[in-house]
């Protein structure tokens, strides 16, 4: 289920205290690229 899996990376995102919008822009932006680093993507490797 789609909206349950947005639900689950919005709420793991606010428990590691990430700015929402921030992480929402690099996850799109990331996973847009041909080959994208989905470990840099995880809540605890966040980089503002």
């Amino acid at each position: 289920d789609a909206s349950a899996m947005l639900y689950s990376i919005i709420e793991t995102a606010k428990a590691n205290g990430l700015i929402l919008y921030d992480y929402m822009v690099k996850c799109m932006k990331e996973l847009a690229k041909a080959e994208p680093d989905i470990d840099a993507l995880l809540p605890w490797n966040f980089k503002h």
